[in-house]
């Protein structure tokens, strides 16, 4: 499987598509297929890009 997130570098915004609740992320690294995001309402989360596509956010409400 490909890395989902491979063009997302840090300080680009994010959402999980499975996980709307936790709001919206930053990207703090984009390393070997793990994201770490910080999510506003949960905190840092690391996410494995061969598992989950996570949605880049262009227009922060």
């Amino acid at each position: 499987m490909d890395d989902l997130n491979a063009i997302l570098t840090p300080g680009m915004l994010v959402a999980h598509p499975e996980r709307p609740d936790w709001g919206i992320g930053q990207v703090q690294s984009n390393i070997g297929g793990k994201v770490t995001v910080n999510f506003r309402d949960v905190g840092k989360i690391v996410i494995d890009s061969f598992r989950v596509g996570l949605m880049p956010v262009f227009d922060d409400p």
